[in-house]
C-alpha cells in the first residue's frame, strides 16, 4: 500500500516573505539580544521589540506580525494573561512562550499550548546564559522557521507580508513538491508487548490525545516515552498523563524496573534505555552527549528496546521537529516490531513523524485521532 506524501520545501525568497517577529520581553537583556538575533538572521525582520503584554495587544494590529515571542513574567500585563487577547486579534499568529526553568514556569507554559500557543522555549536562567548559549538561539530560529512556515502551509489568512509574496511578480518561498508515494510496510505478525512513544514540538497535546484514549489498554502494557523537553518541565508533563490517564505515570528513574500498567518519561536533560535486569526490564538513564541535538532523544529509547522486546515493540512517532526517531524506528522494523507516524495534517510540525514516513519504515500514517484506536486494536491481536 502507497500513500502520497508531500515533501516541503522551504526557502526565503523574497523581503515580502520575510516572517516578521515581535519580540515581547520585560528583560533588557534578553529582549534585545534576541531582537538582535531575529535582525541578523536571512528571511527574518523584527517587527517590534516590547516590554510587556499590554503592548504587545495595543500594537498587535499597527504591526502584524506572524510570531510573537512571549515572555511569562511581565509587568502591567504577563504572558499568560495577554496570550488569548493576541489571539482573538489574530487567529493565524504564532505565539511562541519563553519562560525560565521554574516549576510555575513550565506549568504555565504546558496550560498556554492548550490555549493556543503554538510552542515554548525555555530560557537560560541568567543573562549569562542567554548570552552564551548557542542551543537557545538554534532552537528558538529553528522554532520560529519550522512553526510559521506551518501555518502557512496551512492557508490560514495570510499576514500583510503573505498577502504581498503572494503576487504575480515575486517568487513563492514556501512551496509543496509533488506527492512522493510512500510505501507502507505490514505490522507485524507479533502481538506487541509494549509501547514507546518519541514526541516533540506539538508533543505535549498530542500526547494528551493519544493516552486519553488508551485508558482500556494502558493497565496491560508499559509505556515509555521519550519528548523532547527540558527538567522540570518533564515533572509536570509526566504528572498532566496521569491525570489524563488515570495511571502511575512519571519521570523514569535510573534501575528502575518497568511495569505494565505503568507510564515512564524520559526526564529533561537524560537520555532514556531499557536494559535487560535478570527475567525483568530496567530503565537506564545516561547524561551522554545530545542525540540528533536532542536530550532526551527518542533514537536510545528505540534502538535499546530491540534487545529486550524483539519484534514485540509497538512505536508511534507523534509531532516534532527533526529526524529523531527515525532511525531508531528503522532498527525496530529490522527487528520485527512496528512503526506508527502521525500524518502531517495534524502536526504540528511534521519533521520526526515526516521522516519516518519517508524512509519507508511506517506500518501507518494516521491522523492523531485515530492513533489510539488503532493501536487499541493492534494490542488486541487485530493485525491490518
Amino acid at each position: 500500500m502507497a500513500l502520497a506524501v508531500p515533501t516541503v520545501q522551504s526557502t526565503v525568497a523574497s523581503v515580502d516573505r520575510a516572517i516578521r517577529v515581535m519580540v515581547v520581553d520585560d528583560a533588557v537583556v534578553v529582549r534585545g539580544l534576541v531582537s538582535r538575533w531575529v535582525e541578523e538572521e536571512p528571511g527574518l525582520v523584527l517587527a517590534a521589540s516590547l516590554r510587556n503584554g499590554r503592548e504587545a495587544v495595543d500594537q498587535l494590529d499597527r504591526v502584524d506580525p506572524d510570531v510573537v515571542i512571549l515572555d511569562i513574567e511581565m509587568p502591567e500585563l504577563d504572558g499568560i494573561s495577554a496570550l488569548p487577547l493576541l489571539l482573538a486579534k489574530k487567529k493565524d499568529l504564532v505565539v511562541i512562550m519563553a519562560s525560565t526553568l521554574t516549576r510555575h514556569n513550565a506549568e504555565v507554559s504546558l496550560k498556554a499550548l492548550s490555549l493556543g500557543a503554538a510552542d515554548y522555549i525555555p530560557k537560560p536562567e541568567t543573562n549569562r546564559g542567554v548570552t552564551t548559549s548557542e542551543t537557545f538561539r538554534r532552537d528558538l530560529i529553528e522554532k520560529i522557521r519550522h512553526l510559521v512556515a506551518r501555518r502557512r502551509r496551512r492557508g490560514l489568512p495570510p499576514s500583510r507580508d503573505a498577502a504581498a509574496a503572494a503576487r504575480p511578480h515575486d517568487p513563492v518561498a514556501l512551496h509543496t513538491t509533488p506527492a512522493a508515494p510512500v510505501k507502507l510496510r505490514p505490522f507485524s505478525a507479533t502481538v506487541p508487548r509494549v509501547l514507546l512513544i518519541g514526541s516533540s514540538t506539538g508533543g505535549p497535546q498530542a500526547l494528551t490525545a493519544v493516552i486519553s484514549g488508551l485508558r482500556d489498554l494502558l493497565p496491560r502494557v508499559p509505556v515509555l516515552i521519550t519528548q523532547h523537553m527540558p527538567p522540570t518541565f518533564t515533572t509536570i508533563l509526566a504528572e498532566h498523563l496521569a491525570r489524563t490517564s488515570r495511571r502511575p505515570a512519571a519521570e523514569a528513574v535510573d534501575g528502575e524496573i518497568v511495569k505494565v500498567g505503568r507510564i515512564y518519561l524520559a526526564p529533561g536533560g537524560r537520555h532514556m534505555r531499557v536494559v535487560r535486569h535478570g527475567a525483568e526490564v530496567a530503565i537506564a538513564l545516561d547524561d551522554g552527549p545530545p542525540v540528533n541535538f536532542c536530550k532526551p532523544a527518542v533514537d536510545p529509547l528505540f534502538s535499546s528496546a530491540i534487545d529486550v522486546w524483539q519484534g514485540g515493540i509497538m512505536s508511534v512517532i507523534l509531532t516534532g521537529m527533526g529526524s529523531d526517531g527515525m532511525r531508531g524506528g528503522k532498527d525496530i522494523v529490522a527487528a520485527g516490531g512496528s512503526v506508527i507516524a502521525q500524518d502531517e495534517a495534524t502536526s504540528v510540525v511534521w519533521g520526526m513523524p515526516g521522516a519516518a514516513a519517508n524512509a519507508g519504515i511506517c506500518a501507518a500514517i494516521l491522523p492523531l485521532n485515530q492513533i489510539a484506536p488503532k493501536l487499541v486494536r493492534l494490542f488486541s491481536g487485530d493485525r491490518s
